[in-house]
């Protein structure tokens, strides 16, 4: 999931771990059946989307035309089904050590585009402050891509 904003912060207990200005704010979650080439599709997906407004006011310009930051923040909540019963089920999440390495392949992918980047810290509980822009705010899902190539 991302999120176009003016600024976006993370902190772990009081200390500031990753902070940003205008750009996007990226939750990324991992599952089961994801691999290196989906890490990699979505970093290129999310810096190349265009959906910053140029100067006719249309959405046509993405991060990297923009120069803007992007803030990657961990979140194995957006597994969570939610189906059945009162509470979520997070058994569609990926183990822990595959969704870190995962993640690290999205930022190493995204961070080689040039774009300025930086991150949350994977499996700790953030506070996360964002200053929405738009609001503009998108899911992506690297399997909906591939079937519709």
């Amino acid at each position: 999931m991302l999120q176009r904003v003016r600024r976006a912060a993370v902190r772990v207990d009081a200390e500031v771990v990753g902070e940003i200005g205008p750009g996007l704010c990226v939750f990324v979650g991992v599952g089961h059946e994801d691999g290196e080439d989906d890490a990699a599709l979505l970093a290129e997906r999310v810096v190349n989307l265009r959906i910053f407004e140029d100067e006719a006011a249309k959405m046509n310009r993405s991060l990297l035309d923009t120069g803007g930051s992007l803030l990657v923040v961990s979140q194995f909540t957006l597994m969570g089904n939610t189906r059945r019963g009162r509470r979520p089920s997070f058994v569609g999440a990926a183990e822990p050590e595959r969704a870190a390495a995962l993640i690290e392949h999205f930022i190493s992918v995204a961070r080689a585009t040039g774009c300025t980047l930086a991150t949350g810290r994977f499996g700790a509980n953030m506070m996360i402050d964002i200053g929405a822009d738009g609001p503009v705010t998108l899911m992506l899902d690297s399997k909906e891509k591939r079937s519709a190539s």
